[in-house]
């Protein structure tokens, strides 16, 4: 299930003026639950954790997602497997996202399933051996990953949200300041994997956009993955759970 054009202009429209709001809360290391106090409907949970794989987050699903009994799952998880500290074969990989989607969905929960972002090559190459993606490559093998979560979307008819090919198409994935990827121009380090402010920006409001056209819950809502989802491990700065939980504050306070 994805966003047509006509809705993902609509919503940018809409939604692109609330994303300079102001923060709220205090930093966090740790899954955080970021809630409303004027109506306390609003309960985000920020269950990312820097270096996970879909091993290890199957093995924290239960304390860190299904014990908060979310009524929506936001889950990103693939970026960590496929590079070789933390990899995980593709067949395994597939095996590990689909028991994550199932026991999710079997609490219950709804289920989004985000794809995993662009990479800039020549970094991710100065931390990891090329070799290592032979014979496929860098990008072929994201590809299989990103394959494999639309598959695993499909077959438990969880909805898709292809944030990669998002982040392809206007990230300006690369060397220039304004890239939605950390770089030596925005960041001063050769990150060329973890977004910029602005890319966990572009992915709150593409998981907010989602999520309001396609009337899921807005109360009860784990965002489940690893670094991309923890941010930078604060409520009101650079992850995209704090930004969907301004964007979502704003629309209940609208509606009321």
């Amino acid at each position: 299930m994805t966003l047509n054009r006509r809705q993902l202009i609509k919503g940018v429209s809409v939604s692109a003026a609330m994303l300079a709001l102001s923060p709220f809360a205090s930093a966090s290391t740790r899954p955080t639950a970021l809630k409303a106090p004027e109506q306390g409907s609003i309960d985000i949970i920020n269950a990312g954790i820097g270096g996970n794989n879909t091993t290890e987050m199957l093995a924290r699903l239960e304390k860190d997602c299904l014990t908060h009994r979310p009524k929506l799952t936001v889950l990103m998880a693939g970026t960590n497997d496929m590079n070789s500290v933390k990899h995980v074969p593709l067949v395994q990989f597939e095996e590990n996202v689909n028991q994550l989607a199932r026991l999710i969905m079997k609490s219950g929960s709804k289920l989004i399933i985000m794809t995993i972002l662009p990479l800039y090559e020549p970094y991710l190459l100065t931390r990891h051996p090329a070799s290592f993606y032979e014979p496929e490559g860098v990008s072929v093998r994201r590809q299989q990953v990103n394959s494999v979560i639309k598959k695993v979307a499909k077959a438990h008819q969880a909805h898709l949200l292809d944030v990669g090919s998002r982040f392809e198409a206007i990230g300006k994935i690369g060397l220039d300041k304004d890239s939605l990827i950390q770089n030596e121009a925005n960041a001063n380090k050769t990150d060329g994997i973890h977004p910029t402010a602005n890319g966990y920006r572009f992915i709150g409001l593409s998981v907010y956009d989602y999520i309001t056209a396609h009337r899921l819950p807005t109360e009860k809502i784990v965002c489940f993955g690893d670094s991309i989802t923890k941010g930078d491990g604060s409520n009101n700065n650079n992850s995209y759970p704090g930004f969907l939980y301004k964007l979502l504050t704003v629309n209940s306070d609208e509606q009321r």
